[in-house]
Order: structure tokens, then C-alpha cells, then sequence
């Protein structure tokens, strides 16, 4: 699964544009959810050196994301200019009812991926196997 995590208010507390405090368990959910298989992607509104210090803090404790603000990585030979990052789950502290805490995060995740792996199961059977 591909999935875009904002970096204030969701990996570390918001105090932009210093870095706050990073969230309990933010980091080694995110790298868990890698290990997994899971592609991540930093979804930011942070720019230039602000960008680049968020980058910096998560790579600092061992987080490197696929790529950022993009779905493609910064190597891409021709990178595709949207300004929405396509993903199939987003991590914000915007979110409607708020940011839950990471361990709620993680099982929402694995619930998402096992609906995802039931209808890919139902998409591909035949007709006639019930």
C-alpha cells in the first residue's frame, strides 16, 4: 500500500516551523509499516530548508520515505507534476476527528490492507467457485 504521512501535528508535535517534539511511537510505527512492505511517502506543506529539516529529523532516526510531496522518488527519469500525491491512505493530523494515537493507526492500516487483499480475492475467483 502506498501511503502519504504529513510531518507537523502527525510525526512530531505542531510547532511550525521549528520541529517539535516528535509523537510517541510516530517513527517506529512509520518504519514498521515499511518493513511491512508498505511504501511511504512524507506529505507535507513544508518547503526549501523547513522541507529539507523534516527530512533530515526523520532520516536522523533511521525513517527514509520513498519520496516526498510526490509519488514519484526524487530519481524518477520523468517525475509526474500533480499536486496531489496519490496514495491509498493518508496520516494527517487534519484529519476529520483528529490524529488517533499510533496504535489505533497501525490497526486501522492492517484492516484497510486485509478489505484491500478480501476484494482482490473476490475480484480474481472464478465464477463458478464459490
Amino acid at each position: 500500500m502506498t501511503i502519504a504521512v504529513d510531518f507537523d501535528g502527525t510525526i512530531v508535535e505542531n510547532k511550525y516551523p521549528e520541529i517539535g517534539k516528535e509523537l510517541p511511537f510516530a517513527i517506529q510505527t512509520l518504519q514498521l509499516l515499511q518493513e511491512e512492505g508498505n511504501r511511504l511517502i512524507l506529505f507535507t506543506s513544508r518547503e526549501g530548508d523547513l522541507l529539507d529539516e523534516a527530512i533530515a529529523f526523520c532520516h536522523e532516526r533511521g525513517l527514509d520515505f520513498y519520496s516526498t510531496n510526490s509519488n514519484d522518488p526524487p530519481e524518477a527519469m520523468f517525475p509526474r507534476h500533480t499536486a496531489k500525491v496519490i496514495a491509498d491512505v493518508y496520516i494527517d493530523d487534519r484529519n476529520l476527528g483528529g490524529l488517533p494515537d499510533w496504535n489505533t493507526i497501525y490497526e486501522m492500516i492492517g484492516q484497510k490492507r486485509a478489505e484491500r487483499r478480501e476484494k482482490h480475492k473476490r475480484r480474481h475467483r472464478w465464477p463458478w467457485k464459490k
